[in-house]
């Protein structure tokens, strides 16, 4: 069984950044969704780099922010 609140985060993260659907996200096996929110991330953290912006490595965690919205 898995935490509801990582299945939650998870679920939130793909779909808001690839404008998936919920049920879309939710059929992914966890290992799959839990990769393509690594992959995200990824991308973030060279976004948030290239922008002068700090990684999630400086932070001690994930960061599952998109970075259009960051201050």
């Amino acid at each position: 069984m898995y935490d509801p609140d990582e299945l939650y985060e998870e679920v939130a993260f793909v779909a808001y950044h690839f404008n998936w659907s919920h049920d879309e996200v939710l059929r992914m096996p966890h290992w799959e969704r839990h990769r393509w929110c690594d992959e995200i991330s990824a991308i973030n953290e060279k976004l948030n780099r290239d922008a002068g912006g700090r990684s999630a490595a400086d932070s001690g965690g994930i960061e599952l922010v998109n970075p259009e919205f960051e201050g």
